[in-house]
């Protein structure tokens, strides 16, 4: 009987791409979500639906904005994948 475990093989992280993609994601998240909060604000007073309505809008919007960021990243990873086999 064979003793020896095989270990699964890890792949090499590619510091390169994960800095790309954190530092992109970090320059379109600072517009997804000043875009997110100046929506919020402006379609509150446009409706006129008062201090409540600003905060629910922001969060809502803030709430849209992360999911454009999960996909953001999800597509990133795979144009500039993190790890080598």
């Amino acid at each position: 009987m064979d003793a020896t475990v095989q270990k699964p093989q890890r792949g090499r992280v590619l510091w390169l791409n994960v800095v790309t993609v954190i530092s992109a994601a970090i320059l379109i998240g600072a517009e997804v979500f000043g875009a997110a909060f100046a929506a919020g604000w402006a379609f509150a007073n446009l409706f006129q639906l008062g201090e409540y309505g600003v905060h629910i809008l922001q969060a809502t919007f803030f709430l849209l904005g992360v999911a454009v960021m999960v996909r953001f990243i999800l597509n990133a990873r795979r144009v500039e994948p993190f790890t080598e086999r």
